[in-house]
């Protein structure tokens, strides 16, 4: 079986967020992904190895008390952006609009780093 595309990969992941249905995530994660997670501030969490990185997107995927909306996708070889907004809750205010930066190698992802926009005060 030929390995998918970038884009293919890309639009699965997002469909496992959208449609809450974590079982898309199998088999789209190397062995050796590596993720960062928006939070904690002002890193965020660091996953390392597969079954870690598909765990912790799992659960994401499978929370029905929240929603994910890709607001734009973006490839360009090897990788892409995906623009979002998250929603956790029914207020105007109950979201938070981020950015993953990907990486796919032969059909899984390998790298995903994600940044979000915050509320969060310069001092």
């Amino acid at each position: 079986m030929p390995s998918r595309t970038t884009a293919e990969v890309i639009d699965l992941f997002n469909r496992a967020f959208v449609t809450h249905a974590p079982e898309i995530l199998d088999n789209l994660v190397a062995d050796d992904c590596v993720m960062e997670a928006v939070q904690p501030a002002p890193d965020g969490e660091r996953v390392e190895g597969g079954e870690a990185c598909l765990a912790f997107w799992r659960t994401l995927a499978d929370d029905r008390a929240t929603q994910f909306s890709p607001e734009d996708v973006t490839v360009a070889g090897d990788r892409a952006t995906i623009r979002w907004r998250y929603r956790y809750g029914d207020g105007p205010a109950d979201s938070v609009r981020g950015v993953n930066l990907m990486r796919i190698r032969d059909g899984l992802i390998v790298e995903a780093l994600g940044y979000s926009k915050t509320d969060g005060v310069l001092s």
